[in-house]
């Protein structure tokens, strides 16, 4: 079994998954599945406006889940951290599933 994580461990990992708890940024992911694109491809690619997808693509940098590169006027989104189709594939799992019945509680 694994040792307990420290309290600030486990912010941390509680700061990754707040990465994942916006569709956007979810939506941003699944752009760039299909491999590296420019923040204007990921703008027309989305309903919403490029202020917000700069945004969001920041914090997916921030959190080192992409990496960035620039090329002439155009900065370059790629995902650098394969884990996120793992954590992905594990929680769309999970919704295709049905829940589970409740046991009984018998005393």
């Amino acid at each position: 079994m694994a040792a307990k994580l420290s309290l600030s461990d486990l912010e941390r990992v509680a700061n990754l998954f707040r990465v994942f708890s916006e569709a956007t940024r979810l939506a941003l992911l699944q752009e760039l599945r299909e491999g590296p694109k420019a923040v204007g491809e990921l703008v027309d690619a989305l309903p919403t406006t490029q202020a917000n997808v700069s945004k969001q693509l920041k914090m997916l940098h921030d959190s080192g889940l992409v990496s960035r590169t620039k090329q002439g006027t155009s900065v370059i989104y790629q995902i650098c951290e394969p884990m996120v189709f793992e954590l992905c594939k594990l929680a769309c799992d999970k919704l295709n599933r049905p829940a589970p019945k409740p046991r009984k509680l018998e005393f």
